[in-house]
């Protein structure tokens, strides 16, 4: 399996406060891979490390396996959208597929003219002058014009309406379809990543709290109704991540290594926010065990 990506407990600090600590994960090759986590979870850090923007101040990352920093044959293969889509707001669409062909040894002017006409974006006006939904499309057009190996998307769409996150989330998905590009992409709208991601990440307190492919996990977690629970361990049950309890019944979310067999227990599907945020709520309680002195 090729992995695209791959850190090693990587860390980075700013100041005394860790933005990302112990960060050990790896993103095999052909994946559109979710990161998911609440804002200040270290998402956008992770993403600028993985293009070479920060340096790690622990730990490493590797890309194509070769660090990522000062590295012009690794970057070429990357495109990158970061935060709130940053263009140059005086240029046109045209005069930025211009100037990408300038920078990038390997550009397809044709594929941003392309993307840009069907979408039906005027290439002669300042990007400025776009809506939101627009000058995300031009960004995303730009980044696919480097024909990038490995593509990496920080909130795109987060503050587009659902019209136009459906439209760029669709663009994507085509894009990436006919390329067979890798793709990171960094969210916090469940039902969007839903659509069109086959890979997850979740990312929590600093730390990889979940990864792995989105079929496979949601598939080993499940839902147990049953009787009260105290801290009996329940056959063919890896970990407890949620549990609520009323005065006869338990319902529990857990993580499964083997079939639940015991007839006590009703066994219910989960889906992927259910997951998601059970991941999120244990990775709260880590950190509030760590930020009090208590073992997790």
């Amino acid at each position: 399996m090729d992995i695209v990506v791959e850190t090693d407990r990587l860390g980075k600090r700013y100041g005394r406060t860790w933005a990302l600590q112990e960060c050990s994960l790896h993103l095999p090759a052909g994946r559109v891979a979710a990161l998911v986590g609440p804002n200040g979870a270290g998402k956008s850090t992770l993403l600028h490390l993985a293009v070479g923007l920060l340096r790690p101040d622990a730990g490493t990352v590797r890309v194509f396996d070769s660090a990522p920093y000062d590295n012009t044959t690794v970057l070429a293969e990357i495109g990158f959208v970061a935060q709130d889509t940053p263009l140059y707001r005086d240029f046109t669409a045209a005069e930025l597929i211009t100037m990408g062909a300038k920078l990038n040894r390997r550009w397809d002017a044709a594929l941003a003219r392309r993307r840009l006409a069907q979408l039906g974006i005027p290439p002669d006006r300042a990007v400025g002058t776009l809506s939101g939904g627009q000058r995300a499309q031009v960004a995303l057009a730009l980044a696919l014009a480097k024909r990038p190996r490995l593509l990496l998307l920080d909130e795109p769409v987060a503050r587009l309406d659902p019209l136009a996150r459906r439209e760029f989330l669709q663009s994507l998905m085509g894009s990436v379809a006919e390329s067979g590009t890798t793709v990171l992409l960094s969210s916090h709208l469940l039902a969007d990543l839903e659509r069109v991601c086959d890979y997850l990440i979740v990312l929590h307190a600093s730390r990889v709290q979940l990864a792995g492919g989105v079929d496979e996990l949601v598939a080993e977690h499940k839902q147990l109704v049953g009787p009260r629970h105290g801290n009996d361990p329940v056959a063919g049950v890896a970990a407890v991540l949620r549990a609520s309890h009323t005065d006869r019944q338990s319902t529990l979310l857990v993580r499964t290594n083997a079939n639940i067999d015991d007839p006590r227990w009703t066994v219910h599907e989960v889906t992927l926010e259910d997951l998601i945020l059970a991941y999120l709520a244990e990775g709260e309680t880590q950190s509030s065990h760590e930020a009090w002195g208590v073992p997790a």
